[in-house]
Formats: C-alpha cells, sequence, structure tokens
C-alpha cells in the first residue's frame, strides 16, 4: 500500500516521486511522463510534474 501523502510533496516531483505515490514502477511514470496531456515540465533535459498539475490530472480521468 501507498504511504505518500499528497501534502507531503514537494511542489516538482520526480519520475521516481511520482511512481511511488501513483503506485507504479518509475518505468510506468517515465512513460505516463512523455504521454501526451501529461502535465511534465522539462527543464533541460530533467522531466518534473507540479503536484497541483498532477492533481488535476488525476481528476480529469475520472470525468
Amino acid at each position: 500500500m501507498n504511504n505518500i501523502k499528497f501534502e507531503d510533496l514537494p511542489y516538482a516531483l520526480n519520475a521516481a516521486q511520482v511512481a511511488g505515490f501513483l503506485g507504479i514502477s518509475r518505468a510506468g511514470a517515465y512513460n505516463l511522463m512523455h504521454m501526451e496531456g501529461f502535465p511534465t515540465l522539462y527543464l533541460g533535459r530533467r522531466m518534473v510534474v507540479p503536484k497541483d498539475k498532477l492533481a488535476a490530472w488525476i481528476e480529469r480521468q475520472f470525468s
């Protein structure tokens, strides 16, 4: 079971943090982060996901 609380996450999540929060593999997180429509920010070669944008993306998946 996933014990990571949303409010405890940093503002911008890396792939390992996305994976841990969603309960998926790191490879799965990277696949998501490369998907069109997923809220990935590219900072040079680094990819991060703002946690508020991740929450909004999750909400959209259920509507």
